[in-house]
């Protein structure tokens, strides 16, 4: 994959790793995909990346030591700051990619934005997101690491936020990249640590997962996370 918006993105990170702040961020949502062929190595997994979204989470409590100006960072890219939504989300849009900080939701939750003094931005907090620091993973693209949730994770988050989705389009292509993700991690030979992260989720987190799994017809995989 060396098309111009992966190359993009490659370069995005580059610079946030080479200013100190990438190894206080997870990487997270779709763009996760393509960078988990490392991980399934031997497998029949196959990805492309679709998606302008890049999803960084920024684990609770801040962690960050240095202060960045992330938007002069990029803007000789061509990236400019954006805003979305009523409350004035920032984003970095560039026309190949679009930027985005994220925070897990606490509590009841903050219908504004989260400051990032750190790096210049505010970032929205989400409802889940804690779920996905469960495990984190190293991958190490272009000489340099960057963090991403655990593949079995990352595909059992998809299926719970899928139901949140108020595109229909949208939670389908969560459940589509969950179930291949997920029959990657049994073709590597890892039902058990699928069964372990599922039960590292609430009761009712794992009956939303299970009545997704029984909706869609994948009674199989069912059987993986029920077997005592």
């Amino acid at each position: 994959m060396e098309n111009s918006q992966y190359k993009l993105f490659i370069e995005v990170l580059k610079r946030i790793n080479k200013v100190g702040v990438l190894k206080n961020i997870v990487l997270i949502g779709s763009w996760c995909i393509p960078l988990y062929k490392e991980y399934f190595l031997g497998t029949s997994y196959v990805t492309s990346i679709t998606t302008r979204d890049v999803d960084l989470l920024v684990p609770l409590p801040l962690n960050i030591k240095v202060k960045v100006d992330i938007e002069n960072l990029l803007k000789d890219l061509g990236f400019v700051l954006g805003f979305s939504g009523p409350q004035g989300y920032m984003k970095l849009e560039h026309p190949d990619l679009s930027l985005e900080f994220l925070v897990p939701e606490r509590g009841a939750g903050l219908n504004k934005p989260f400051k990032l003094p750190q790096l210049g931005l505010n970032a929205q907090s989400l409802r889940y997101l804690n779920l996905l620091t469960t495990k984190i993973i190293n991958v190490e693209v272009n000489g340099f690491k960057i963090n991403l949730p655990h593949p079995a994770v990352f595909a059992l988050h998809k299926l719970v936020i899928s139901k949140e989705r108020k595109n229909k389009d949208k939670g389908e292509k969560d459940q589509e990249a969950a179930i291949r993700i997920i029959r990657a991690l049994l073709d590597k030979g890892e039902a058990d640590k699928l069964k372990f992260f599922f039960m590292s989720f609430t009761p009712k987190l794992r009956k939303v997962i299970i009545n997704i799994l029984r909706n869609m017809g994948e009674i199989d995989l069912i059987d993986v996370f029920e077997r005592s």
